[in-house]
């Protein structure tokens, strides 16, 4: 089992800090087949993101010094799940909805002087493209990046099936970290999905948003039964890994021009 140690600032400690990039955890509330917590994907979105700003802060304070530090903020715990209506207490907030809550905190990192923000996502149904691009032109000052974590590294090289929802892959991360909230695997649901008819759909060249009472009947999308702790801690170090150095990279950047390569 990983140490879950997550620390929580106080104002002693923020008051006199220089913060050059803020990261915003995203997960969601929803069913996550029998075994899983409604929160998996809140609890492995701080996690991932914590863990990661202490590796990025260490080579931004032996690199850069003075540059500023990454700071990680509460996690939201609410995503888009306008699919999942008909099951039982799995929350939905509105594109138009995040979009307003990215605005009022964009407000208090403009005034507080920070120029970065980074969305740490750990749910499917979140996306941040198209309400950054919007952003962009409210807040030219600060730059806003999206990141999904699960697929920073790949997860064929780690997990057998690592499925979509509720499957191996976040089976085995919830079991590295949080193994008292996950039921035996017993009791978990096979995760069979009913997928969608049409050849567009299944070639992934169409979409339309899955209907989730009719796509899977334990509510997962993936088998977790090969699923264990230390093939989630593998995926989870090498995942934090990667983006603790784009989260470097990022933060240390001096303007927008500097992230781009000259020619």
């Amino acid at each position: 089992m990983i140490q879950n140690n997550l620390q929580f600032s106080k104002y002693k400690q923020i008051k006199d800090e220089k913060v050059a990039m803020a990261v915003l955890p995203w997960g969601a509330t929803e069913a996550h087949n029998y075994h899983l917590p409604y929160g998996t994907d809140t609890i492995l979105a701080e996690y991932v993101a914590v863990k990661a700003a202490q590796l990025a802060n260490g080579t931004l304070a032996d690199s850069t010094p003075g540059s500023g530090s990454i700071t990680v903020l509460p996690p939201v715990a609410y995503g888009v799940n306008t699919g999942q209506m008909e099951v039982k207490l799995c929350m939905n907030l509105n594109p138009s909805t995040q979009m307003a809550i990215l605005c009022d905190i964009l407000e208090v990192l403009r005034v507080n002087g920070v120029s970065r923000l980074v969305i740490l996502n750990a749910h499917g149904g979140n996306l941040f493209q198209p309400i950054i691009r919007e952003l962009l032109l409210k807040y030219p000052e600060i730059l806003v990046a999206s990141v999904n974590w699960w697929v920073a590294c790949n997860p064929s090289e780690f997990f057998n099936e690592p499925g979509d929802h509720a499957g191996e892959l976040e089976t085995a991360c919830m079991m590295a970290i949080r193994p008292d909230l996950v039921l035996p695997l017993s009791e978990a649901g096979p995760g069979r999905e009913n997928r969608l008819k049409a050849r567009g759909f299944r070639e992934k060249w169409a979409w339309t948003p899955r209907r989730w009472v009719l796509t899977t009947q334990d509510s997962g999308v993936g088998n977790p039964s090969l699923a264990n702790a230390q093939n989630g801690a593998r995926f989870l170090d090498a995942s934090i890994g990667k983006i603790a150095e784009f989260f470097y990279d990022f933060a240390s950047a001096k303007d927008e021009k500097s992230l781009y390569e000259t020619n």
